[in-house]
């Protein structure tokens, strides 16, 4: 009998649910069982923000088991890997992305606009922080940690202290919660994170079996939107403490000659200072084989407009590739 492949995951409801999702896929698909290995990583050891933990600090556990072969591919929520590569390890599918929106869940039912000035508003990240203060409600913004039951108590549960929360829609969906929210944010209010909702399914680099297997669940639009949004984060050298946002979509292009429909990948991006004050957003459009050179022509201009001022960090362009979103499931 074929060994059931060993997939790592981070051990919250989440991570575990995604990877589960992934695994009935993988099973269906090749007729291989999958058993789940959890691995504790240091961003699960630790209550300090994001910002401050580092870099891979989500991922870094489930890549050294992978390496070591404790385990045959690990399960990402893809904004959470270093845009640096390590050629040890190869993403050998991203499947097909949950809904990358944010979502707002309130204590009693009023949506975004509707909430009073004054009221407290928690998440996480310091990129709807900016989002938020930049929008000019005069909400309380206050920054929160912890898995989705936690962050909802704040919200909903009998002590709660907060008026409203922000979360990831697609965390909601996996976990079958979707009658959680609210309000489903427009983009246009607030522009997701790099890569939030899709996955990353790594295995070694010198694994072709596993690699072959996995491929068949990859899904070449997510990949091409994601690979555009990255290159954006990359290009800027963005990392968990900056407010940067990216959100990429493909859609019908114009005819060609021959009458041909074409496939083009609608990138927007935003850089946003912590207080709101300074909000940088531009958009580029191309072709799906262009996805990487869109997100860095976009972060170039962005650049040329002082996102490394709001950044707070020299515009370098020598090595763009060791920083990451961090994980605000």
């Amino acid at each position: 009998m074929t060994a059931a492949l060993r997939l790592g995951t981070r051990g919250s409801a989440l991570a575990m649910a995604q990877s589960q999702q992934f695994a009935d896929s993988l099973t269906a698909a090749t007729g291989r069982a999958v058993e789940l290995v959890p691995i504790v990583t240091a961003g699960d050891r630790s209550s300090e923000p994001v910002a401050r933990l580092g870099v891979g600090v989500f991922v870094s556990a489930l890549r050294d088991a992978l390496i070591d072969g404790q385990i045959d591919f690990a399960v990402h929520s893809y904004k959470d890997l270093p845009t640096a590569g390590d050629a040890r390890l190869h993403i050998a599918a991203v499947p097909v992305r949950e809904d990358p929106r944010d979502a707002l869940i309130s204590r009693d039912g009023r949506t975004l606009a509707e909430l009073p000035p004054g009221s407290r508003i928690g998440t996480g990240a310091l990129r709807r922080i900016a989002q938020l203060h930049a929008l000019g409600l005069q909400l309380e913004v206050a920054p929160i940690r912890g898995n989705v039951d936690t962050r909802l108590a704040r919200v909903r549960g009998p002590e709660a202290d907060l008026d409203a929360i922000i979360l990831a829609r697609a965390g909601l969906s996996r976990l079958g919660r979707l009658d959680e929210i609210t309000e489903t944010l427009d983009p246009m209010l607030m522009l997701p994170a790099p890569a939030q909702g899709a996955l990353a399914i790594e295995c070694r680099a010198d694994d072709s079996e596993t690699a072959a297997l996995l491929a068949l669940l990859d899904h070449p639009p997510t990949r091409a939107a994601v690979t555009a949004e990255r290159a954006l984060m990359a290009t800027l050298e963005a990392g968990c403490s900056a407010p940067v946002a990216a959100f990429a979509v493909l859609a019908e292009g114009e005819p060609t000659e021959s009458g041909d429909s074409t496939e083009e990948i609608y990138l927007r991006g935003a850089v946003i200072s912590p207080d709101g004050s300074s909000d940088l957003r531009r958009s580029r459009t191309g072709t799906p084989a262009e996805a990487a050179e869109i997100g860095k022509a976009l972060a170039a201009e962005l650049l040329d407009l002082g996102a490394d001022s709001i950044l707070g960090q020299p515009a370098r362009h020598s090595d763009p590739g060791t920083q990451e979103i961090g994980s605000t499931e």
